[in-house]
């Protein structure tokens, strides 16, 4: 298998931007979806956003109206386009791939059940 690969993370002070970018070689057609899920020190694992192959997104409330994942596929290529971060944004952000369920329920999962995980990307917001 082949690990995803994340670029983008670094560091901002608050109400400044990001975007991070996931590279997968490998195409899964079974696969439901794909996402974005972070990790801060001493917190469990939570899912940020996810896109479908029909371009359909879901978001976590806390990231809604800030946060705009997308993708393209002729580049095998997924973005999560991050506004106005705040320092509760701080994580390590990981990308997921060949999530086995859909848009819906897929920030929900279990880290075991996410098919592929990239290595992840430090992103550290500053007030």
């Amino acid at each position: 298998q082949v690990q995803p690969v994340e670029s983008g993370g670094g560091s901002v002070q608050a109400g400044g931007s990001l975007r991070l970018i996931c590279v997968d070689s490998q195409q899964t057609y079974s696969a439901y979806s794909e996402g974005w899920f972070r990790q801060a020190p001493g917190k469990e694992r939570e899912g940020v956003a996810a896109i479908d192959s029909d371009g359909r997104t879901n978001y976590a409330d806390s990231v809604k109206g800030r946060f705009t994942i997308s993708k393209d596929n002729a580049k095998n290529t997924l973005y999560l386009q991050m506004n106005s971060l705040k320092p509760e944004d701080t994580a390590m952000y990981y990308c997921a791939a060949d999530l086995p369920t859909g848009v819906e329920t897929a920030l929900l999962i279990s880290a075991p059940e996410v098919g592929r995980w990239g290595q992840g990307t430090q992103v550290t917001v500053s007030s």
